[in-house]
């Protein structure tokens, strides 16, 4: 049965968190969603500029009429407002007997504005902190709870074990108001577990806090322990920051589609392959590969690395004019054409996939007669760096040539060095593009 989880939080206006980023990512990530509203607020990517609170006896008839009919395997809370809506929650939940909680004990806006009065604060501590399966503060919100200031890791650790003498049954301190790469500390009252990762550079991170204790919440919904939870959810919100979008003038929010929208452009990036080289194979360009074969990939449109461009491992493979390959695509199969592509990309985002072909003279003519745009480098340029560091050419050598140029060119090549094979190398939105290219050259 498709987990069910219920999320009793406030309303964001501006779509980016609260309310909103929960059901949001409960519903794509395969779970059922259902909702107590705690507040309205009106809020955008600037701040908020009003809260209006519901009353109490409304946010325990919503959750009435959640649990009575549909019933919950999980529940979260999120901005409780204040003491009389904690107090509701926390009898709900007694009442119901709902035994995975995941409380976010959220106190102020990522703005500054407060989210939760003073005289509740007490309140949290003592009726529903120790109704938690899991509680996840962050680094302010936990040094308020545990009256420690936190400097470090060890400061988070000692405030965790103040936490669950509360009550709550598991700990997760989010360390990303700390100096440096971040690090989230879990306790489960046996041991601690570190959870660490570079700083991602987007500054739009509004709804982060919610959307990890959602996904905390349909996994324990799911039957998955807290740790294995904790450890799903920091997955999913690296990857919604990293490709994170600037909506509005202000914190824009994460991206909660990011793995729904990855998954299927995964897809189309290796049909777009598969349909390339049927193309290649159909017209008999054998004839183009060079002695190291060639081989064509295609890049997801926010690719980051060379586990995000796909082609074709082991390359293609030619006798005379006619060309096999020896597997289907695959994301990773090649750091060799990932680094042009990749390279292209930071200058042209567009540009996402690419093809290496045998260089001549006469090709370069052709290209020329075909109205095709060229660019090149010299492998003599290269600093000695480059030429010390294995794979290091492609990358350099597109990168000096994109510098210059004021649009990019349809082909990049270079004549070539001591054991290095000249090449050309055709650039292209998508490896349609590029095979169009290609067959011009041919």
């Amino acid at each position: 049965m498709m987990p069910r989880v219920l999320t009793v939080a406030g309303s964001d206006s501006g779509g980016g968190a609260g309310i909103q980023a929960d059901l949001k990512t409960i519903s794509l990530l395969g779970g059922y969603g259902m909702s107590a509203i705690t507040a309205l607020t009106a809020q955008n990517t600037r701040g908020v500029q009003g809260i209006h609170e519901v009353p109490a006896e409304f946010v325990g008839l919503q959750m009435d009429s959640a649990i009575a009919d549909i019933g919950v395997d999980a529940m979260k809370t999120g901005m409780l407002s204040n003491s009389s809506i904690i107090r509701m929650v926390s009898r709900k939940v007694r009442q119901y007997r709902v035994s995975k909680v995941v409380v976010d004990p959220v106190m102020v806006a990522k703005g500054g504005a407060r989210l939760l009065s003073p005289e509740a604060e007490g309140t949290l501590k003592k009726e529903l902190i120790p109704l938690a399966q899991i509680i996840t503060p962050n680094i302010p919100e936990a040094e308020f709870l545990a009256r420690e200031r936190i400097r470090g890791v060890e400061g988070m650790r000692k405030a965790a074990r103040q936490l669950l003498q509360m009550g709550a049954r598991n700990v997760l301190i989010k360390g990303g108001h700390l100096r440096g790469d971040p690090v989230d500390v879990f306790f489960d009252g046996r041991s601690y577990s570190e959870f660490s990762g570079p700083r991602l550079p987007s500054p739009h991170t509004h709804g982060t806090g919610c959307t990890l204790s959602a996904v905390i919440a349909l996994e324990l919904a799911r039957g998955n322990a807290p740790k294995g939870a904790v450890e799903k959810a920091k997955a999913f919100v690296a990857s919604a920051i990293q490709f994170s979008f600037p909506l509005g003038e202000g914190i824009g929010p994460v991206n909660h589609y990011t793995p729904a929208t990855r998954d299927g452009e995964r897809y189309r990036v290796i049909q777009g392959l598969k349909m390339a080289f049927h193309q290649i194979q159909e017209r008999k360009v054998g004839h183009l590969f060079p002695e190291v074969q060639s081989n064509l990939g295609y890049a997801l449109s926010m690719a980051q690395g060379p586990e995000d461009v796909a082609a074709f491992p082991g390359r293609f493979v030619r006798w005379g004019k006619e060309v096999t390959r020896i597997a289907d695509p695959e994301f990773g199969a090649s750091q060799h054409i990932a680094k042009i592509i990749l390279t292209a990309m930071r200058f042209h985002p567009e540009m996402r996939s690419a093809m290496n072909v045998r260089f001549s003279d006469g090709l370069l003519s052709r290209a020329r007669k075909e109205g095709l745009s060229l660019g090149h480098f010299s492998r003599k340029d290269e600093p000695a760096w480059v030429k010390r560091r294995e794979g290091s050419s492609l990358s350099w050598g597109v990168e000096q040539v994109l510098r210059k140029a004021k649009t990019i060119p349809d082909l990049i090549y270079d004549r070539g060095d001591v054991g290095k094979e000249p090449m050309i190398r055709v650039l292209g939105r998508d490896p349609e593009e590029v095979v169009e290219k290609v067959l011009r050259l041919a």
